[in-house]
């Protein structure tokens, strides 16, 4: 692998940095347009649009939302019976990300001006996650994501993943288990955010 190296004192600095740091042109701007559309649509006609979407994209029928709730309980279940490899490889995943968050603690401090600098951890009430969970299915990210929140004390963890044709993973559900996610719906998509 080539290292690019720039120098702010070469004369065309400024337009090798721009070229450098522009965004992906390779992004389809009508790729972005949809996926607009459908975030408007959701904010417009709400949790019908959700249902909408989701049936169409991911092939997952329902009537209502909470038809898309995955519980805390389906999460546990994920996570025990797990082939006992896999499981051993996660839960030690989940205590690394742990025992690393819990470092972070609040702290202040005086510099030799008399200023009190620091930091305040606090958690916040709620959050939510989008995970990946069809195709590309990644437990460190609900892990990585998921498990700052759980030290952090936040109450509410929720998740939304994408599970086309019904097909939950295994390893993010039981991922979602051991990080504290308290429900999570099977949803993907634009329309999830």
């Amino acid at each position: 692998m080539q290292i690019r190296r720039l120098s702010s004192a070469e004369a065309d600095f400024q337009k090798k940095f721009s070229e450098l740091v522009a965004v992906d042109a390779s992004v389809d701007p009508e790729i972005t347009r949809r996926a607009e559309a459908i975030v408007d649509d959701v904010r417009e006609r709400g949790d019908a649009a959700v249902l909408e979407y989701t049936a169409r994209f991911d092939r997952l029928p329902a009537e209502k939302l909470s038809d898309l709730v995955i519980s805390a309980e389906e999460m546990r279940q994920a996570l025990e019976t797990l082939p006992e490899d896999q499981r051993t490889a996660l839960e030690e995943a989940a205590r690394r990300i742990r025992v690393f968050h819990e470092l972070e603690k609040s702290f202040t401090v005086c510099d030799e001006y008399g200023n009190k600098l620091g930091q305040r951890v606090t958690p916040v009430d709620s959050v939510g996650l989008y995970v990946p969970g069809g195709l590309a299915a990644y437990p460190s990210s609900v892990l990585m994501n998921a498990m700052p929140a759980l030290v952090a004390g936040v109450k509410r963890i929720e998740m939304v993943v994408p599970t086309p044709g019904g097909q939950k993973n295994q390893l993010v559900l039981a991922a979602a288990s051991l990080a504290g996610v308290s429900r999570a719906f099977t949803i993907g998509g634009a329309q999830a955010v």
